[in-house]
Formats: C-alpha cells, sequence, structure tokens
C-alpha cells in the first residue's frame, strides 16, 4: 500500500522545482497522488477495508487543500501539474 523509498524518490527529483526540494506543493501533491493510486487498487481486493478508507480520505482531503493552494498562488504550476498527473478530464 506504501510507496518505497526509490519511487519516492523518483518522484521527488522529477516534481522538484529545484535542487533538493523536497516539500514544495508539486512535490507533496505527486507524493499523495501516488499513496492514493496504491490505495485505490488496494480496495478493489479488500472493500471491506474502512480503517485504510479512511486513511484515503484523508490524503485525498490534503491533497485537495494542497492543490487549492497552488490555484490561488500559482495558476500555472497549479494548470501543468494536474496535467501532468492527469487529474482533471
Amino acid at each position: 500500500m506504501s510507496i518505497t523509498a526509490e519511487r519516492k524518490a523518483e518522484l521527488i527529483k522529477e516534481y522538484a522545482i529545484k535542487e533538493g526540494d523536497t516539500g514544495s506543493a508539486d512535490v507533496q501533491i505527486a507524493i499523495l497522488s501516488e499513496r492514493i493510486a496504491n490505495l485505490t487498487e488496494h480496495f478493489k481486493s479488500h472493500g471491506k477495508d474502512n480503517h485504510s478508507r479512511r486513511g484515503l480520505l484523508k490524503m485525498v482531503s490534503q491533497r485537495r487543500s494542497l492543490l487549492d493552494y497552488l490555484k490561488k498562488t500559482e495558476e500555472g504550476r497549479y494548470q501543468d501539474l494536474i496535467k501532468r498527473l492527469g487529474l482533471r478530464r
């Protein structure tokens, strides 16, 4: 269900704005999106796992808050990020 350290490092390298960036909104959203995708796959075979479902809902809410912040502060980065992650239609 969780992502490996190697995969997390790949995401950080891919979505970092500058060298050594691990905490920007872009990186946080990318990591949360990966974790959400993993949990979504988990629920296909474990439909009654309500404890993990609560965690999934918290992650979705946190990602939504970060996306709202990014949209409010830097519209261009927001548009680029949702296109790269494939979050919108």
